[in-house]
C-alpha cells in the first residue's frame, strides 16, 4: 500500500534554495525527498532528547 503524502509548502531565500538543489544533486535525491529527509531526521533527534511525540488519528487530518 503505497504511503499517503501531504503537501508542504516552506518559503526559502533563494541562497537555500540553490544550496538545497545542489545538495539533492549530489545526493542523487529530489529536492522534496531531501527535505523529507531532514525533517526526519531532526523529529528523530528531538524524539531521543524530549521523548517520542505521540501522534492520535486526529492530529494526522486536523
Amino acid at each position: 500500500m503505497p504511503t499517503t503524502r501531504v503537501t508542504l509548502s516552506v518559503r526559502v531565500t533563494p541562497e537555500i534554495n540553490a544550496k538545497l538543489k545542489k545538495m539533492a544533486k549530489i545526493e542523487v535525491r529530489s529536492v522534496a525527498n531531501l527535505i523529507d529527509y531532514f525533517i526526519q531526521k531532526e523529529i528523530s533527534q528531538y524524539e531521543e532528547k524530549n521523548g517520542v511525540i505521540e501522534v492520535t488519528e486526529d492530529d494526522l487530518y486536523s
